[in-house]
């Protein structure tokens, strides 16, 4: 046992370092908005290739995508389905949107004195949405090859967002994936508005995980408003992952939702 174990410490004193470079799956780009008056991260993965081809990407904008958060599993994802001998969704770019304040950028103002107790900085969203639409949406049409089709990932808070923009301002993206929305804001006045009408074909996923009643009928509730109110004319999807909860809701739902909207 002992000439065993020394042999293999002396193989492993022998390995050596061939090269060396950084493992790189894309770029940390800082821009500056004039709407939400400060600078804002983007990390952005790029498909294998991205540099030499001719082709150009659909873009999927994550909110909560600061590197410790979820842009480097989602971007693993996206690469994962869209391998060729997979072919579940088409190769595409992820813009990571890296979070300074999320309270106040993914909620509109509330009338409950306990949300802007917790959430002081709250009820940006307005700004927020608008430097999607006004700048980021641009800035990425400007500087990459990019396709027509654009797809929000929001989850929490983020989900809270980007159901939002789908009842205010459909046509702003093609695809919605909204996992476990906190509907409960504001006394869940989200579940009370009228949604806009759609300009477009656009896609909805909605998901939840055993995250109690409020999570659960909340996501559910706002489900079939849009189904009432896209369902005729546009794909509008829910699916309860029940073996999962609030914290690990989003992998999986990001995959089943990425493969409803692209699926062939």
């Amino acid at each position: 046992m002992l000439c065993i174990a020394s042999g293999t410490v002396s193989a492993q004193k022998n390995i050596k370092d061939v090269s060396s470079k950084a493992f790189e799956i894309g770029k940390i780009i800082t821009v500056k908005s004039d709407i939400l008056k400060e600078n804002r991260t983007l990390n952005i993965y790029f498909p294998e290739g991205y540099d030499t081809s001719d082709k150009k990407y659909p873009v999927i904008y994550l909110l909560d995508g600061s590197a410790n958060e979820d842009f480097i599993h989602i971007a693993g994802l996206v690469q994962f389905q869209s391998f060729s001998w997979l072919d579940i969704i088409p190769e595409s770019i992820v813009v990571g949107i890296a979070n300074i304040d999320r309270k106040r950028d993914f909620t509109y103002p509330s009338n409950s004195e306990l949300d802007n107790k917790e959430l002081p900085t709250s009820g940006g969203s307005e700004k927020f949405i608008q430097f999607l639409r006004d700048e980021l949406q641009p800035y990425m049409a400007s500087n990459f090859k990019i396709s027509e089709v654009k797809t929000i990932i929001g989850q929490s808070l983020g989900g809270l967002l980007a159901s939002e923009i789908v009842l205010k301002q459909p046509s702003l993206f093609d695809n919605y994936l909204i996992v476990s929305p906190s509907t409960w804001w504001d006394d869940e006045s989200l579940l009370k508005m009228k949604p806009t009408e759609v300009k477009k074909p656009i896609n909805i996923f909605v998901a939840v995980g055993t995250e109690g009643p409020l999570m659960q009928t909340g996501a559910t509730k706002l489900y079939y408003n849009l189904l009432q109110a896209h369902g005729e004319k546009n794909k509008v999807t829910f699916k309860f992952l029940e073996n999962l909860n609030h914290g690990d809701t989003l992998h999986l739902a990001a995959y089943l939702g990425l493969e409803t909207f692209f699926k062939k």
